[in-house]
């Protein structure tokens, strides 16, 4: 027997693509908001990343921050999931909290994109990693901040979601200047290696400007969070 689904849930289609003027106009509103108030916890991460990888931006760092970016979605999958278990009995919030993993998923994969897309940049202009500080360091900074994360979560979630906002904006801020102190990007066409699944840009300038802005996407998703902290 034959069973047809009339409506299958999407996921999310993650943050909107941005045309070349567009992404120019989000790239000096960036520029012209302040950066957050970051917390003691958020200096505590950027801090060793400055140390390893230096305070201005490049691929290198950007690939650093990817890979931590993930985490945090992670955490709150993981969570998400055993909040799921815990009220199995209430199908209607049980859903809602599916609705909340499905959109931490959508998040860690467009982290994930960028990630790809770092590491095809790094490849591209023969930019050797060293194993430690490309391997290694990235593992023991994602594991404290994996934690961390995880038990913000389950003592206050608004505090998870408040120092993933504040993780965000620095992402953001970061990309952003990075642009903005290398006019030569404008003139380095976008490789397109991931084009099908994350869309081709005019140059790597806008390649960039395009993960910078989706950063803010993911900053303003967990203030929302913050003020609704639970489904």
């Amino acid at each position: 027997m034959t069973i047809t689904v009339d409506h299958r849930p999407e996921a999310p289609a993650g943050p909107p693509k941005l045309d070349s003027t567009r992404l120019r106009i989000a790239q000096q509103e960036t520029l012209d908001t302040p950066r957050m108030a970051y917390s003691l916890l958020a200096r505590m991460m950027f801090t060793p990343v400055d140390l390893l990888y230096g305070r201005q931006g490049s691929f290198t760092k950007f690939a650093m921050l990817e890979i931590i970016a993930r985490v945090p979605y992670q955490a709150w999958e993981r969570m998400g999931y055993w909040a799921v278990h815990r009220h199995a009995g209430s199908s209607a919030l049980a859903k809602r909290v599916f609705e909340r993993i499905v959109e931490a998923r959508s998040d860690q994969d467009n982290e994930q994109w960028h990630l790809l897309i770092m590491q095809d940049l790094i490849q591209r202009h023969g930019i050797r990693q060293n194993w430690l500080l490309h391997r290694v360091a990235p593992w023991f900074i994602s594991f404290f901040y994996y934690h961390v994360s995880w038990v913000l979560f389950l003592v206050r979630p608004e505090w998870s979601y408040r120092l993933n906002a504040e993780f965000e904006d620095h992402a953001e801020h970061e990309y952003m200047t990075f642009v903005a102190e290398n006019p030569d990007l404008e003139f380095m066409p976008d490789p397109g290696t991931y084009a099908a699944e994350y869309g081709r840009f005019r140059s790597v300038a806008d390649l960039l400007r395009q993960i910078g802005h989706d950063e803010r996407v993911h900053k303003l998703g967990s203030l929302e969070n913050v003020e609704n902290p639970r489904p």
